[in-house]
């Protein structure tokens, strides 16, 4: 009862903070374009005679939530400089690169509740970073997290896109019921945390083989898809979708349900197939206009004329960075890789970041 009482009164703190200003950034969709606040975003701008205009170029951080609960594993992430892991450190040094990204033209971050490989790939996930408990209640200090980052992407007119479930994390619930009540709540407290910056990818990579339970598979996974479309506060519900691995097309019944489509772009090494899935997924049956996002793509060559992300906008799709650290590389690389430097500090993150102020016409 006291552990019970205590839950529920952090996560009414979580919702005071949230409240606590009147969130001022409101995502919407109209057709196949994004807006914000009721404006395309990129309004008036295109790039090499494409159309920018409604897209949503955003980027993969989705460890700004993380922490390990294993304390066999814990120890993996140590900070070089301190020796130890630190989830308020991983948090404040997040939030204090965000307007940088911002001032480069990103608009939208994907965060996810079980994180993603900090490794970059993983066989094996020993460590345990779930945002949910075992019988899919939210956890307190994950949720106290996100509204973090809430609160500073909706300063800076972000979009975050908000993960639930992640391969490899997701045997962290006992079973079914425990994803569906974890989905449940997750949706319920976004809903009521008054923020509008908000898509939901429901789980990432609905196809990757590792996941547990059926739900969270692409024969089932639009049930989760409809259930977050049907749960409504205040006459408001959440856009949402979910994304495959890379080079995947959505199915049929993801199409369907969804408000936005998802795409990876990992392994990918030709352009020109980048701009065949996007044309393909326009082909799905149940398809209408409605926008594509790429937000994961580990294929780079940003210095070339044809890269992933220039096919991408190419073709009137959004794009996602995905940079993780590579074996042997330092900390400055990776903003998957845990422990993470924030900051614009390699080569690579510097490349995306000055072709995506090209592109959006920004001038950090």
């Amino acid at each position: 009862m006291i552990r019970t009482s205590f839950t529920f009164l952090a996560l009414l703190a979580c919702a005071a903070l949230a409240l606590a200003a009147e969130p001022r950034t409101r995502v919407s969709i109209v057709s196949d374009a994004f807006q914000i606040n009721e404006r395309p975003t990129y309004a008036g701008r295109s790039w090499n005679g494409k159309r920018i205009e409604g897209l949503l170029l955003n980027s993969r951080m989705v460890q700004a939530t993380f922490d390990d609960l294993n304390p066999q594993t814990r120890e993996r992430w140590a900070y070089p400089d301190t020796k130890v892991w630190d989830a308020g450190r991983n948090l404040r040094e997040f939030l204090a690169a965000m307007p940088e990204w911002r001032k480069h033209g990103l608009l939208a971050i994907t965060v996810n509740l079980q994180g993603g490989s900090p490794q970059g790939y993983s066989k094996e996930q020993l460590w345990h970073n779930s945002g949910f408990t075992e019988s899919g209640a939210l956890r307190p200090e994950y949720i106290a997290r996100l509204s973090r980052v809430l609160e500073k992407a909706d300063e800076l007119s972000m979009v975050l896109i908000v993960g639930y479930f992640y391969f490899g994390q997701d045997q962290r619930l006992k079973d079914e019921a425990a994803v569906i009540a974890a989905t449940d709540a997750a949706t319920n407290w976004l809903l009521k945390s008054g923020f509008r910056n908000v898509l939901v990818e429901v789980n990432n990579e609905c196809n990757v083989k590792a996941y547990d339970h059926e739900i969270l598979k692409p024969d089932r996974i639009h049930e989760l898809v409809d259930r977050v479309r049907r749960t409504e506060h205040d006459g408001r519900r959440l856009l949402v979708g979910t994304s495959y691995g890379g080079g995947a097309i959505p199915r049929e019944n993801v199409v369907r349900s969804s408000d936005f489509l998802l795409l990876h772009g990992n392994g990918v090494k030709e352009p020109e197939r980048i701009t065949e899935m996007v044309r393909k997924t326009r082909g799905v049956p149940g398809y209408r206009p409605m926008p594509i996002l790429f937000n994961e793509d580990d294929h780079f060559d940003f210095d070339q004329p044809s890269n992933n992300f220039a096919s991408a906008v190419g073709e009137y799709a959004s794009w996602g960075y995905f940079d993780y650290r590579m074996k042997d590389e330092g900390f400055d690389e990776g903003y998957q890789s845990v422990p993470v430097n924030w900051g614009i500090s390699s080569a690579r993150k510097r490349g995306f970041f000055k072709l995506l102020s090209e592109i959006t016409g920004e001038k950090p």
